[in-house]
């Protein structure tokens, strides 16, 4: 598949993640890989934030009156962060991910960090199997916003549209598609949704996320890496596809 490439020189990523989803070897846990994991990334990353999540039961007993039961919290995700916070890596039960926030140059620049802490990763956990990989942009798209006026069709190609242009003014949307793209099986899911006017501009945040679901070996990095690739070109082209030759040239 020939690469598609963008072209930006002010691409409006705010956000770009990896995930990759993974079975976990028998009786292992994140818990565990806090130690080592830390003794591996805080070089690069020395910040350390761990993630909880709490399973909250509510019940209405018999008097009428709202009974909980909290479990105790656990321990789902350590997250090691560059000084600057605009990098980090996230190593979950079920999986590996790589954040990179604004400013963003390309996915290029980043694979040789994503490899090595891939490895580290796989090195320490011992995935099984690898289930789905995962990439997502967030984007945001300061569009011309004059009198709550904005032509949406000489930006998207598909979204929004307003019932009544003449009477009705914009005050916000949200808009999501889950398609499937019929050639390889991989998931799409695009959100489009505008924020609260800024002077004279509409934020509009793009969230574009295409997913594979594949059976590979964690060893396999070229297969992985092979699945990313494909998986840059569709978000590219859906990403092309979705806003109009006048929106995109606001990144030129």
């Amino acid at each position: 598949m020939s690469k598609i490439t963008l072209g930006l020189k002010s691409p409006p990523i705010v956000e770009a993640v990896l995930d990759i989803e993974c079975d976990f070897a028998p009786g292992q846990s994140v818990v565990g890989l806090k130690e080592a994991a830390t003794a591996k990334f805080s070089a690069r990353y020395p910040k350390l934030h761990t993630l909880f999540a709490q399973q909250l039961t509510l019940e209405l007993g018999a008097d009428k009156r709202i009974e909980n039961d909290a479990q105790v919290p656990s321990v789902v995700a350590f997250q090691f962060l560059q000084d600057d916070e605009k990098q980090l890596i996230q190593l979950r039960e079920k999986g590996y991910a790589f954040n990179r926030l604004a400013p963003y140059s390309s996915l290029d620049d980043y694979l040789p960090e994503i490899r090595r802490t891939w490895d580290i990763y796989r090195d320490l956990a011992t995935p099984i199997l690898i289930r789905v990989v995962r990439l997502r942009y967030i984007n945001r798209l300061d569009l011309p916003f004059a009198s709550h006026k904005l032509d949406l069709d000489s930006y998207f190609t598909a979204g929004p549209r307003i019932p009544d242009e003449d009477r009705l003014a914009l005050w916000g949307f949200l808009n999501q598609h889950q398609l499937v793209e019929e050639e390889t099986g991989h998931h799409i899911t695009t959100v489009l949704a505008a924020g609260k006017a800024e002077g004279d501009k509409l934020p509009v945040i793009f969230d574009n996320t295409v997913a594979a679901e594949i059976d590979a070996d964690p060893i396999d990095w070229q297969t992985l890496e092979a699945t990313i690739q494909s998986l840059r070109n569709l978000k590219n082209r859906v990403f092309a596809d979705t806003l109009t030759e006048k929106c995109l040239s606001l990144f030129q």
